[in-house]
């Protein structure tokens, strides 16, 4: 396997990605997926790398997502297991890529839920996901009207995927970005 540094995959990204809340993003999920690696034994700077990764066409060719990324990772010779779960977070959305590995299942999962997370975060008084409970999490992830382009259905499918309870899921996503919470912007004032 032809692995990426964490230096490689930040360049790559950002000489595709400029607006700092997409790359916030990127590094948000890169958070989630380092923890649910290390959790599973797995090498997490392939784990962060891929997760970093798996929106890297959605800013230049947004009605070209994953498709462009795929011939975007290919000119850049990079392995095709990142590519692969780049696919995968996109299924049944704009892909047919189905996940297998646990960490295209993972990387499905999380992509939303990431973003339902940071958006909780931020109407929080700390605007901090160091003080985020799974409850908070929980409760809007019920209310539809509350960062209504988070798709639920996925969180919960990608929840079934993994075979882990969603509460758990939700746990194991909020401690990688506590683990990250400077970097990805979710700090806040704690």
């Amino acid at each position: 396997m032809n692995k990426l540094t964490k230096e490689q995959a930040w360049q790559l990204l950002s000489s595709y990605t400029e607006t700092p809340a997409l790359q916030k993003h990127a590094l948000q999920v890169a958070a989630a997926m380092e923890h649910f690696g290390r959790m599973a034994g797995e090498d997490p700077e392939i784990w962060w790398a891929a997760g970093l990764l798996h929106d890297l066409d959605y800013e230049k060719h947004p009605e070209e997502h994953c498709h462009k990324a795929r011939q975007l990772m290919e000119q850049h010779g990079v392995d095709p297991l990142y590519i692969r779960a780049m696919e995968c977070h996109g299924y049944g959305q704009c892909t047919d890529t189905r996940p297998e590995s646990l960490l295209e299942k993972t990387l499905f999962t999380v992509d939303e839920l990431t973003g339902l997370i940071n958006a909780a975060c931020l109407v929080r008084p700390s605007k901090s996901v160091l003080d985020l409970e799974v409850k908070s999490v929980k409760k809007k992830l019920k209310d539809k009207t509350f960062a209504a382009g988070v798709n639920r259905d996925v969180i919960r499918q990608g929840a079934e995927m993994l075979g882990t309870p969603l509460d758990d899921v939700i746990r194991e996503t909020i401690e990688g970005m506590k683990e990250h919470a400077e970097e990805i912007g979710l700090k806040g004032s704690l």
